[in-house]
């Protein structure tokens, strides 16, 4: 691979993690100021838990993109709560999916309305984010997927592609969707090197419920980590690299999925980085 592609791409890394009660401590311990941090939000227990992390992680100097499902959010009063909260602990990115609540919590049953909302009440975020769906998404059919990226372009900065294990498959949907118009830039969804005893370990962490949707949703995911030489993100990268890379694709950087493998991420980052390197 190409170091100064690869080089980009991990310059610009994004880590995803859960608000856990050991995740703050393991962010401190072995996240540089410089990397971007994003906190995800249950459905089960609810936006407190992210809103709580992202900003004890802002006053730790991070910059944290806490991600703001529309389907937890209540009502517009709960929306504007949420943006007060944000904005005054120095947080100015955040991540809106539709989100995985069902029901929803509210009025809010996709992150569209939301986004507009947002943008009429002056644009409180320098930042917002939104999904993409390299692989297809199991409730929406591919061309959908694709139009509501392009409705969103308006009230967006940039997509973060859903994971996803293959190349091919990465490549070929960043091309789609810029033959479709859609321009913002990409930050690639992709597994760090993650374990599979430690993945299930932190997937029934996660609630009993919540554990269950996870492993029946992901189940493929499973199966990737556990069998011998059936994942690593720097083979991924390495076949994709001329794709992914290309100034045509507009990728931005690495959206890694740590699943709270925090300390086991940042190590291999430097491994390759100083592998690079030398």
């Amino acid at each position: 691979m190409a170091a100064a592609g690869l080089g980009r791409l991990l310059d610009s890394v994004r880590y995803e993690v859960l608000p856990a009660k050991t995740t703050e401590d393991k962010v401190l311990a072995h996240v540089p100021r410089d990397v971007v941090v994003t906190v995800t939000a249950s459905p089960v227990k609810g936006l407190e838990p992210t809103l709580d992390l992202a900003g004890r992680l802002a006053v730790n100097g991070y910059r944290v993109v806490p991600h703001v499902p529309a389907r937890l959010l209540r009502d517009e009063a709960h929306l504007k709560d949420v943006v007060d909260r944000l904005r005054e602990a120095g947080v100015d990115d955040v991540f809106v999916p539709a989100g995985d609540a069902d029901p929803p919590a509210g009025a809010y049953d996709g992150a569209l309305p939301v986004l507009r909302r947002l943008s009429e009440l002056g644009r409180p975020f320098a930042r917002v984010g939104v999904t993409g769906y390299p692989e297809s998404h199991p409730l929406i059919h591919d061309d959908v997927t694709v139009q509501a990226m392009w409705d969103k372009r308006e009230h967006a900065t940039y997509i973060v592609s859903n994971l996803c294990f293959d190349p091919r498959v990465l490549g070929e949907w960043i091309a789609r969707i810029r033959r479709r118009g859609v321009t913002l830039p990409v930050h690639l969804g992709v597994a760090g090197p993650v374990q599979r005893a430690k993945l299930l370990a932190m997937a029934t962490r996660i609630g009993v419920g919540e554990s269950t949707r996870f492993l029946t949703r992901h189940a493929s995911w499973f199966l990737r980590f556990a069998t011998p030489g059936g994942y690593s993100p720097d083979r991924l990268l390495a076949r994709g690299e001329k794709a992914l890379t290309a100034p045509s694709a507009g990728v931005a950087g690495l959206h890694l999925f740590t699943f709270n493998q925090i300390a086991e991420t940042e190590r291999w980052r430097r491994a390759v980085i100083d592998r690079l390197a030398s």
